[in-house]
Parts: structure tokens; sequence; C-alpha cells
């Protein structure tokens, strides 16, 4: 799909070059005529907020437009306003990121926790983890807030890093690990709270 600016440099180039009226032109490009006349405002404040998206979106692939924006609100302190914000966000063209599907050698678990649905306690998967050395300890039934924590820690780990890259070894996992947590409770803004980050909060309630 084209985007409205680019419709609308093609319908001034039909206006400059073929003479077109500019009714004509926005009728056949799909634009209205305050498009048309629109004229964006570059200024120095503009090219920061769009630097600043580039880069968090660089060094946090997973990160949409709430986090980002939360980020530059909360963490850095910036008063940009929300609407202009997400306007140079999609200028961008940054909200059609397409998030790459990469596949990871997974390290062996000593020990998976998991429910007692059927496809984990059937012959199938015991024989498979009795082979390969895994233990599996099955929570309480009917007590699924007992690994609750645990699979929300999971999917944000898997979603912001963990399935982002290809790792050579443990030791660069552990290294990313440990990184990616102190980013996490200092940098990351953190919905559940607010829009802080854990730092954050915690310096509020002290």
């Amino acid at each position: 799909m084209v985007r409205p600016s680019r419709r609308r440099e093609m319908a001034k180039k039909a206006v400059t070059d073929r003479g077109v009226c500019i009714r004509a032109a926005c009728e056949a490009f799909g634009i209205s005529e305050s498009c048309y006349r629109y004229e964006r405002k570059l200024d120095a404040e503009n090219d920061e907020v769009a630097n600043w998206l580039i880069k968090l979106t660089d060094n946090h692939r997973n990160w949409g437009f709430g986090l980002c924006y939360l980020y530059l609100r909360n963490v850095k302190g910036f008063k940009w306003n929300h609407k202009r914000v997400y306007r140079i966000y999609k200028e961008l063209e940054l909200n059609l990121r397409i998030k790459p599907r990469k596949r990871l050698v997974r390290e062996k678990p000593e020990v998976i926790r998991c429910d007692n649905g059927p496809e984990y306690i059937s012959t199938a998967i015991q024989t498979w983890a009795q082979e390969w050395g895994i233990r599996l300890e099955y929570i309480q039934p009917g007590n699924p807030q007992q690994n609750a924590y645990v699979e929300r820690f999971n999917r944000t780990v898997r979603y912001e890093w963990l399935s982002q890259y290809y790792w050579s070894d443990l030791t660069e996992v552990q290294d990313f690990a440990t990184k990616w947590m102190w980013s996490y409770n200092h940098d990351r803004p953190n919905k559940a709270l607010g829009g802080f980050t854990p730092k954050q909060r915690l310096a509020m309630a002290a």
C-alpha cells in the first residue's frame, strides 16, 4: 500500500509536470486537498524525537509505540505530546516493522515445571523427559497461580530478547541475560507499574 505522503508527492508531480488541476490530481491519487496542501514542519525537536525512536526500536526490537513513548516520557522526562510522537513514529514506518522469526538452539533444562494438562502427564512426554534426563515438576491441581509469575516472565524474556538472536554458547546467553535484567529494572517502562520502571516505582514507595 502506498503511503499518503508518497501519493501526495505523485499528485504534486502530476500538477507540476502535466498541468492537472489539484482537485483532479487528489481524486486520482486518493488524497484530500488538505493533505495535498499539507507541508510538514521540520525542526530540530522533531529530528530529536525521530532519532530517539530509531535508537529505541533498534536496541529493543520488540518494543512497540507504547513502551517507546513511556520510556521517553517517564524515564527520560521528555514532555513531547503523545500524538506528535506517534505521528513521527508512523512517518518513520516503525509501525510496519516485521518481527523476524529465528530458530534457536536451546540449552537442555534440568527441570520443567508444568501444569497437569493431558499433554504434560502423558506417557510420551514422561518417556521423553526420562530419556533426556529432565525432571518434570507439576503444580498442584487447581492452582495455576503457582506458575503464573514464571509463565509471565518467561513470555517477556522470550519475546524481548531470547528468540531475537542466535547464541553461540551458554556464557553469551548468561552475559546478555545479566545486562537485560539491569535494563529491565532501570530502563524499561513497566505497564503494570503505571508506565514507570521498577527502580522508579521503588523510589516512589520509599
